[in-house]
């Protein structure tokens, strides 16, 4: 039997970061990741659904009239609320983090030398998670 593989979209306007991320993950499992530089951009590409968004806070690097990372959020559980999005930002804030879980977020991750394992931590959560609700139907439907 054949594994599939996690779909994951990294969305950062920082370009050396996102390339980092996208290495790290590209060489501790078996991803297929489109990354993007903009909200925008990740937006256009949701009809390839994506099972794990993980999403840059600010995102206004590039362009100051790019949509935020909030704003990307809100349109993305419009268009598929059981996407799970991680939130991603160098704002060590609690009023932050509770901001990006107001707006469903699954988790929020503050960027450091540690971000990565923790962002695998989380992954490895949300697919036992939907592994356990399987199981759990599968099992439903029998009884």
């Amino acid at each position: 039997m054949k594994k599939e593989k996690i779909s994951l979209f990294l969305v950062d306007d920082d370009a050396v970061f996102l390339k980092a991320l996208e290495i790290e993950f590209l060489g501790h499992a078996d991803f297929t990741i489109k990354t993007f530089a903009t909200g925008e951009l990740c937006l256009k590409s949701l009809s390839h659904h994506p099972d794990v968004i993980i999403l840059d806070y600010w995102l206004d690097g590039m362009d100051k009239n790019a949509m935020n990372g909030i704003d990307t959020l809100d349109k993305i559980k419009a268009f598929n609320p059981n996407i799970p999005v991680i939130m991603l930002s160098s704002q060590d804030k609690i009023d932050v983090a509770v901001d990006c879980m107001h707006h469903r977020a699954y988790d929020y991750v503050v960027k450091s030398e540690t971000s990565f394992i923790r962002l695998q931590k989380i992954i490895t959560s949300i697919f036992s998670y939907k592994k356990m609700e399987k199981i759990l139907n599968w099992y439903m439907e029998r009884v």
